[in-house]
């Protein structure tokens, strides 16, 4: 590791120099990269770098999303970002500049965005971004110190996953081909509709389907039943027929089609996890094969349903008797 220029500091990732104003010490961030830190840091003791003057919010939060969420999002989420700064962060920083934004109103804009007409999650959502936003303007040099307080997310109520019963998945798989094949796959594979629609029969290998553009980035192995294996092997090129259809689309086709009002194309995947776990099924497997990079997301399949809850206290009354 190069040595760091006299005045120069290491916290972390970012690098930092100590200025004293009024007879107090302020850190101010020089960003994360070397050079630019050292131009940076010749700047102030020229006299001629102050960071984040004039510099708005919003004008934070487009150079945020410019140098930071394109080259690490999907085009898609990056939209979203982009429409999560103009209606909420905007709306409640509309000229406030970012060196001056306190933890005391982020914490505030908790509390307004929990009185907009908003999910819990989405709440939740749009203050991770908040956090991501500050906390690249220290690391960009834009900020002394991201002004994050603890516990600016709110704790979410757990939910159970959105599993579909064994008579909803039985009347999905009524409703004839090819959209019957498309359910049979996704509630044996578990994969995710974008990967669903990229899977081709020359993926499957030794009874495994390998799915390689993941939302990971990481190459999955994904084991197939002996039926759907067979049925995979008599298919020809893509797997999934309704790739130019997005989700919500297939979704409202296949409820008009079977009656089940409230299916979504993700619920065969949660279906696909909890019969898993029910069965007897591995956690760090099924980790792996939904392609969960941590343990803990896997495990809000751990919960079983009430029917295996009653039949397990059956068993154990039973041998009792």
């Amino acid at each position: 590791m190069p040595k760091l220029p006299n005045g120069m500091f290491r916290r972390g990732r970012s690098l930092y120099t100590r200025l004293r104003a009024g007879g107090v010490d302020r850190w101010v961030c020089l960003g994360s990269e070397l050079s630019a830190a050292r131009r940076r840091l010749n700047e102030i003791r020229a006299g001629g770098f102050q960071p984040g003057r004039r510099l708005t919010v919003g004008d934070a939060a487009q150079r945020w999303i410019e140098s930071y969420v394109r080259a690490r999002r999907s085009p898609k989420n990056v939209r979203v970002a982009e429409k999560r700064v103009e209606k909420y962060l905007v709306a409640f920083f509309p000229y406030r500049r970012v060196d001056q934004v306190t933890r005391e109103e982020l914490m505030q804009y908790r509390i307004w965005l929990g009185k907009q007409e908003i999910a819990p999650q989405t709440v939740s959502h749009v203050l991770a971004d908040a956090r991501c936003l500050f906390r690249w303007c220290e690391d960009a040099g834009l900020i002394a110190r991201a002004p994050v307080p603890h516990g600016l997310l709110p704790r979410l109520q757990e939910r159970p996953p959105d599993r579909l019963t064994d008579d909803e998945v039985g009347r999905l798989l009524a409703i004839g081909e090819p959209h019957a094949f498309v359910i049979r796959f996704l509630l044996g594979t578990g994969l995710r509709w974008s990967e669903a629609c990229r899977a081709q029969a020359s993926h499957l290998e030794r009874g495994m389907l390998v799915v390689s553009r993941t939302k990971s980035g990481r190459v999955r192995r994904v084991p197939l039943g002996a039926e759907l294996e067979s049925e995979i092997r008599g298919h020809v090129g893509r797997l999934v027929a309704f790739t130019e259809v997005s989700a919500g689309s297939f979704a409202r086709a296949v409820r008009r089609r079977s009656g089940v009002e409230r299916f979504h194309a993700h619920q065969l995947r949660h279906t696909f996890a909890c019969r898993w776990l029910e069965r007897g099924g591995n956690l760090a497997a099924l980790q792996q094969i939904l392609g969960h990079a941590s343990i803990e997301t896997t495990q809000r399949y751990a919960r079983l349903t009430d029917e295996v809850v009653m039949r397990e206290a059956a068993r154990i009354a039973g041998g009792h008797q």
